[in-house]
């Protein structure tokens, strides 16, 4: 087949970026907490680990096969970076991250959409 993947590609590896910048704000603070209660903040970190690293995985596997559920599912990303910033929640006080990894979350869920949702195929259910 003819199509182009660079729309798919650019997709995974825009939100690969957001599970490993996710994971590595958790490594961080796994190791290194930086408040007054340091098990819960080791306890955020292991969580933060455990969400990239299940967004990589998904972003990597289920999303390169061009699987719905998964497209849909990593709609979490661009949900949860927006709650971040309207809300004014950790890491951070600068929130610069926050806007490009809901661009580049945004950018790998809209870019690759024909991918997930082919024009001219209908749903045989």
């Amino acid at each position: 087949m003819g199509e182009r993947r660079w729309p798919l590609r650019i997709g995974w590896i825009g939100l690969g970026v957001v599970s490993l910048g996710i994971m590595g704000f958790g490594v961080v603070i796994a190791i290194a907490p930086m408040g007054a209660d340091e098990l819960l903040y080791r306890a955020d970190g292991l969580a933060s680990i455990g969400l990239g690293l299940l967004g990589g995985l998904l972003a990597v596997i289920p999303y390169r096969r061009r699987e719905r559920w998964a497209w849909i599912a990593l709609w979490f990303y661009p949900v949860f970076w927006t709650i971040h910033l309207v809300f004014e929640l950790p890491p951070g006080k600068d929130h610069i991250h926050q806007v490009v990894f809901i661009a580049l979350s945004l950018l790998g869920l809209l870019l690759p959409v024909r991918a997930f949702f082919p024009r001219g195929r209908t749903v045989v259910r």
